[in-house]
């Protein structure tokens, strides 16, 4: 059994820590090393074009502090809102590109950027992953630079990781437990390498057949690892679907929830703070799109 699978989640030092605790020790943004259950993570997903979400539109700074606010409404039941932003930072792509990869990486200036504001307001960092026909490993080691930063975690989209022969759009992407196991057990000798404080592991599951033998996933102690379900609809159907796919999910994976601010609305009333901490178990990442 590998250090990551049977060691606490480290709380130690390197050279680009931004320390909020002891000296020379790295922290989380608000404080401590692991993040459940102290954290409940609340947070606007989004990149550089205003189509992918909440988060890409206006003042950075400006929906930053959006997110704060509505933070405050999930802590009713004693968890410390933390917020994140997630940054589309491997975007998916109709045209395959020179490499036939389907999918291109944002700039590190850009990345750069969402890191100096997440940073500024103590908030987390995610990359999120739309791999196209590439492998999630490759793009998640490509992310590396900045996934040593203590403050700067991972989520993968697996609706738009397709075969050699698909391209993304014409068919729901797909991904395995194994495949999925594999990705979090280099990050969490990554973090313990590192010796970083416990790192946000998102996967975001629009459906069952998104991911394979779900019973198979291993927790790592080095991570949180969060099944985020995803998918637009009216509450009730969302309530469906999460009741369905958080059924299967294995001790030690967490669980998160997602909104969508104007797609949910076509299907009624976007859900309240109070409804979706209804849900059972109550969700430890909350994401707006």
């Amino acid at each position: 059994m590998s250090p990551s699978d049977t060691s606490t989640a480290p709380g130690t030092t390197t050279a680009t820590a931004t320390p909020s605790g002891s000296p020379g020790v790295q922290e989380l943004p608000r404080g401590g090393t692991a993040l459940f259950p102290r954290y409940r993570l609340v947070g606007y997903s989004g990149g550089a074009a205003e189509a992918f979400g909440r988060l890409g539109i206006g003042s950075l700074q400006k929906r930053t502090e959006e997110i704060e606010k509505l933070g405050t409404k999930y802590d009713g039941d004693g968890r410390e809102p933390l917020p994140v932003l997630e940054l589309i930072a491997t975007v998916v792509q109709a045209s395959p590109g020179k490499d036939g990869l389907h999918r291109s990486r944002t700039s590190d200036a850009e990345i750069e950027r969402y890191l100096k504001v997440a940073r500024a307001n103590k908030a987390l960092l995610l990359l999120n992953i739309q791999p196209g026909r590439a492998d999630f490993l490759t793009e998640v080691k490509a992310m590396s630079r900045w996934l040593a930063e203590p403050d700067v975690g991972v989520a993968l989209d697996p609706e738009w990781a397709v075969g050699a022969k698909e391209r993304p759009g014409r068919v729901y992407g797909r991904t395995s437990a194994a495949e999925l196991n594999e990705v979090s057990l280099w990050l969490s000798e990554f973090v313990a390498e590192k010796q970083l404080p416990q790192k946000p592991f998102v996967v975001h599951q629009l459906a069952s057949r998104i991911i394979s033998d779900v019973p198979g996933l291993r927790a790592r102690r080095n991570l949180g690892f969060v099944i985020s379900v995803d998918g637009i609809g009216s509450r009730e159907a969302k309530e469906e679907t999460w009741r369905k796919l958080v059924k299967p999910l294995p001790e030690g994976i967490h669980t998160g929830f997602k909104l969508f601010f104007e797609e949910d609305r076509e299907h009624g009333r976007l859900m309240t703070p109070a409804q979706v901490l209804k849900l059972k178990p109550r969700p430890e990442y909350v994401l707006y799109e």
